[in-house]
């Protein structure tokens, strides 16, 4: 699981800044609507390594399946949390989508980051 070291320290550097950019800009609901939004994406990315991990260690030919599992899930519980936060007239809306694209953004480039610098091993050499 070394492939989501750098996303989760990132991640937790983003927490820290837009924790204190939505309390700048939106008080205590900015707050709070910042840390949901990293908190929604960080953990669906959790989520769906970690399933993924746990399929390929148990059996590989789950990896697709788990991973279009979890990715429907994380889907639906995204869509339903913005559904419900939309509705509500709450001051933390927009600190909220901030926190999320900027997870997205975040989470996605520092496993990019992360997975170019990974040493790659070239295949075995077979002789005939």
């Amino acid at each position: 699981m070394g492939h989501i070291v750098w996303p989760l320290a990132a991640t937790a550097v983003l927490t820290v800044v837009l924790a204190v950019a939505g309390l700048a800009v939106d008080g205590r609901a900015g707050l709070l609507g910042a840390l949901l939004g990293v908190a929604l994406m960080a953990g669906g990315y959790l989520l769906s390594n970690l399933a993924v991990a746990w399929a390929d260690s148990v059996m590989p030919k789950l990896v697709l399946t788990v991973g279009l599992a979890t990715y429907i899930f994380k889907i639906t519980l995204l869509g339903t949390v913005l559904l419900v936060v939309v509705d509500r007239d709450w001051a933390g809306v927009r600190m909220t989508a901030v926190g999320m694209v900027c997870a997205l953004v975040i989470w996605i480039s520092a496993q990019v980051w992360s997975s170019m610098r990974a040493p790659v091993v070239p295949p075995p050499v077979v002789s005939d």
